[in-house]
């Protein structure tokens, strides 16, 4: 059962040598958080990572065979860039993306599901990797640590959100 018990908590499993899932429950219904995963309005106020990070470019066509980018830039002018294809989309329970990081980097299978129960919506993230060495490879990266300040601040914009068509 999804509760507002189980909101602010990053779960993060390897069920498989190729796979991590990540799971996280936010206070908010599943359309407003598809929203505000999916809409380039929102996502650089969320998907940061670290802080001193910005996302000057987020371009997202969401739509199977549309094809999205990010680059994220430090305050010292350091840019990291994922790009990526939509192949599924499915408002607002599922979307499947590729995803690449740049040459260094294999290209990823990202499977995201929002289960909504009692007003509470449960996101989960499965990121498929090529080989167990690819995985590993991007679990020591701190891709934990970025993804929990991330998720951190989506749950805060989600529940300003809320808060706000409650309002209306």
């Amino acid at each position: 059962m999804i509760s507002h018990a189980n909101t602010g908590v990053t779960e993060y499993s390897t069920p498989t040598e190729r796979e991590v899932v990540i799971a996280r429950a936010f206070a908010a219904p599943r359309p407003l958080v598809f929203e505000a995963w999916t809409n380039p309005k929102y996502i650089p106020q969320w998907m940061l990572g670290p802080p001193g990070w910005t996302m000057p470019v987020c371009e997202l066509d969401l739509r199977p065979g549309g094809v999205w980018r990010y680059v994220w830039r430090q305050a010292d002018g350091n840019e990291m860039e994922m790009t990526g294809e939509v192949r599924e989309v499915d408002p607002p329970a599922r979307v499947v993306t590729t995803e690449r990081w740049g040459a260094d980097w294999p290209e990823t299978i990202n499977s995201m599901v929002l289960v909504e129960e009692n007003g509470v919506t449960r996101v989960t993230l499965t990121i498929t990797y090529p080989s167990k060495e690819a995985r590993e490879a991007a679990l020591q990266t701190g891709m934990k640590d970025g993804m929990e300040q991330s998720f951190g601040r989506l749950e805060s914009l989600v529940e300003t959100l809320a808060a706000s068509a409650e309002r209306r």
